[in-house]
């Protein structure tokens, strides 16, 4: 009665990387889903009920991994997905062509993660070749993870 096809080698806890919230407890600067984007939410107004009985939500918001700007429009009581975003700070190691090397708290490393081509990774390089010691804040949500600030490294 067993499938032999099965393959239990993925590591994966079965986690959603979305959960839903209703609309009207969205908050700005908050995260919402807009477009298939995990977006920060920077403007939000709701309309009043019309006559089909739904109040309607106009929200904006910025993807947090491209800064493109999103725009839609929900009915208060609908569901929209979140995504569960999750914020690891790095301490960055060595940056090897155009990949940064970085170190967790608890010593592992990896070396997956592409130096941003933004103002970021200007900074990230600049810092790195002054010799600072610092920390790599990266933001991971929907399978996607980038860099997205620095800070002074507090070492022990």
């Amino acid at each position: 009665m067993s499938d032999a096809d099965l393959d239990f080698t993925s590591g994966e806890s079965g986690a959603s990387a979305t959960y839903p919230m209703q609309c009207s407890a969205l908050r700005k600067n908050g995260y919402v889903v807009l477009k298939g984007r995990p977006c920060k939410i920077v403007e939000m107004s709701t309309s009043k009920t019309g006559k089909h009985g739904h109040a309607k939500v106009n929200m904006v918001g910025i993807d947090i991994f491209t800064n493109k700007k999103h725009e839609d429009m929900c009915p208060s009581t609908h569901n929209m997905d979140v995504p569960a975003i999750k914020r690891l700070d790095y301490q960055l190691v060595n940056i090897n062509e155009g990949f940064m090397c970085l170190m967790s708290d608890s010593g592992d490393i990896r070396e997956d993660l592409r130096v941003p081509d933004s103002d970021i990774g200007r900074e990230i390089e600049g810092k790195f070749e002054a010799g600072e010691e610092f920390v790599v804040t990266v933001i991971a949500a929907m399978g996607e993870e980038c860099a997205i600030a620095t800070k002074v490294f507090t070492g022990k």
